[in-house]
């Protein structure tokens, strides 16, 4: 049974990272590289993480796998933010949840602890997902996926996952676009090279 969960879930990331026949996919495939130096302020920590994303033809949902490990503390909450490099933003989309740190929509799947192993999220997105922003200045509305959609393709967003040693983020990265040469990076380093 295990054996069968972890090649469902192979195959989800590799279907997250599998460019379609159209450029356009590049602009519906995302990726980011978690760490605690991207956490505002820097957090000093061995703990990495990986989230991809793929947006949907028609922009309706966006399908992600978050993966962590080695975290020093124990995980109370994942999230997408909105805002550029090195700066905090408005949650507005819950990745992951705990019993003490609940998701507003409570759609979100449990945190797993990511502690002593890989600890694995999936989801899907849809507007029902996306919450308000708690900054007014960034005039973010829930339910509105179009407007996380734009902030992800301009670089405006991030995901980043809190524990109990660092409740403002352990390790987080920012939301980038995965382009042909990044695929073949991929590629290359998946064959040893």
């Amino acid at each position: 049974m295990k054996r069968l969960q972890i090649l469902i879930l192979v195959v989800a990331a590799l279907s997250l990272t599998a460019a379609g026949p159209s450029g356009h996919d590049d602009e519906r495939r995302f990726r980011a590289d978690l760490t605690g130096y991207e956490e505002v302020p820097s957090v000093s920590t061995l703990a990495t993480g990986e989230f991809l994303a793929r947006i949907s033809r028609d922009e309706q949902s966006i399908e992600y796998v978050l993966r962590y490990r080695g975290l020093q503390g124990v995980v109370t909450q994942s999230h997408i933010h909105i805002a550029q490099l090195s700066v905090n933003g408005s949650i507005v989309i819950w990745l992951c949840q705990t019993d003490t740190n609940k998701d507003p929509t409570n759609l979100s799947d449990k945190c797993p602890s990511g502690k002593e192993t890989e600890a694995v999220v999936t989801g899907k997105i849809t507007s029902a997902n996306v919450i308000a922003g708690s900054m007014t200045p960034q005039q973010l509305t829930a339910g509105d996926l179009a407007e996380v959609i734009r902030a992800i393709r301009a670089g405006a967003a991030y995901a980043n996952v809190h524990t109990d040693l660092s409740p403002s983020g352990e390790i987080r990265g920012q939301i980038d676009v995965i382009d042909q040469d990044d695929k073949r990076h991929d590629d290359d380093k998946d064959r040893g090279h």
